[in-house]
């Protein structure tokens, strides 16, 4: 008898984000550290782990969960966890700008020509990259269950 996986994650609707503008304001995140071997993350979950318990020990889930890490290392990201109010025990930020956001879909090993892409469309709205920060929509298993593996890019102009 074959059982059902269970998802840890919502599926992703791509249309709110897909070809969209956002602008945040000093929207609240938690903020942790990921170790990467050359961006392959070495401690996701266990980070994820430990701040998804904070977050709701403190009743500060996101109306919309968004992770979205930032790259800035061959060793390492940062990832920030939306929430919806300060959370005791954790690092807090707050992200504010405007953001072009452009999902793609596919493996991860296409996250190279998916920068270039975004690239092209930032240019193509006559506007300069200052940041990409990337939305992983869900884990590797979920993404395996749905059938898809959706990765929002957000350019920071």
């Amino acid at each position: 008898m074959a059982t059902e996986t269970p998802t840890c994650c919502p599926p992703f609707d791509p249309e709110p984000w897909n070809d969209k503008e956002l602008v945040w304001r000093d929207k609240p995140f938690v903020k942790d550290r990921v170790r990467s071997f050359l961006h392959i993350p070495l401690n996701f979950r266990s980070v994820m782990k430990r701040n998804i318990g904070r977050i709701e020990a403190a009743e500060a889930l996101a109306d919309e969960p968004i992770v979205v890490c930032d790259e800035n290392s061959l060793w390492g990201a940062d990832v920030y966890i939306a929430v919806s109010k300060e959370v005791p025990g954790a690092s807090m930020a707050t992200l504010s700008g405007t953001f072009l956001a452009k999902v793609f879909e596919g493996p991860y090993k296409d996250i190279r020509r998916w920068i270039c892409e975004m690239g092209k469309y930032v240019e193509s709205k006559n506007k300069r990259l200052k940041r990409l920060l990337f939305y992983y929509t869900t884990c590797p298993k979920c993404a395996k269950k749905y059938g898809k593996n959706y990765v929002v890019l957000l350019g920071q102009v």
